[in-house]
């Protein structure tokens, strides 16, 4: 695999992030967002929150919180500390139907996202690939995200470290699902999108993933990123 090079820009960014789905009683999304901004106004003392989302379109009564850390010593000391000064977590057991704990980390050429407007629409596609297919993925992603982003930029794109293994995330924030479906239409019109399509234009090798998810999301008032 062609090595692929980290914008010096990149470097020193944050190296986990946290992804935490919870699905919650159809219902209760008001009161479970209006609990969790009330004790983010003191668990974001200890750290602050990369995004708060909840599903639009694609399974619905999901919350998805992210939290940006350094590592996963960072994470735990933060989350006892959290748990000790009793600010974390908010009150919310009773609307919980299931919840799932994921750790990724940002691909190389993963752009930073700041907080700020970017939305309101998230979109959240994952794909599942075999054992091993990574090191292709990085490399057909490295070589065609630059000229997708001529169209759009995502907030996200990485791999699973811990949890389900073996997936892909890639999230891309849109003013609107009009918006998504020309910026989609102009990239593959173009021939740069999807990784898989330039890479076989240009004689690199596919691995295909053998699952795809795809789900939109919009943000919490009190999330970062918006």
């Amino acid at each position: 695999m062609a090595a692929v090079k980290m914008p010096p820009a990149y470097r020193g960014m944050t190296m986990i992030y946290e992804f935490r789905t919870y699905d919650i009683k159809p219902g209760s999304l008001t009161e479970v967002e209006k609990r969790y901004g009330e004790a983010y106004e003191q668990r974001k003392k200890l750290s602050e929150l990369f995004a708060f989302w909840h599903t639009e379109i694609g399974p619905l009564n999901q919350i998805i919180h992210v939290w940006a850390y350094k590592d996963l010593e960072e994470r735990g000391r933060i989350r006892a500390e959290a748990v000790k000064a009793k600010v974390w977590p908010p009150a919310i057991g009773e609307f919980l139907v299931n919840q799932k704990s994921e750790i990724f980390i940002p691909a190389p050429f993963c752009p930073e996202a700041k907080p700020g407007k970017m939305g309101p629409y998230f979109e959240m596609r994952t794909y599942t690939y075999a054992a091993g297919a990574l090191p292709n993925v990085l490399e057909n992603w490295g070589a065609a995200l630059p000229e997708r982003m001529k169209y759009s930029k995502p907030c996200f794109v990485g791999y699973s470290e811990l949890g389900a293994l073996n997936k892909w995330l890639h999230i891309w924030p849109y003013s609107s699902i009009d918006q998504r479906n020309a910026i989609r239409d102009q990239a593959r019109d173009a021939g740069v999108w999807p990784p898989s399509a330039l890479a076989s234009k240009q004689g690199r090798k596919v691995i295909p993933y053998v699952a795809q998810e795809n789900k939109i999301v919009m943000s919490s008032s009190f999330s970062p990123l918006q």
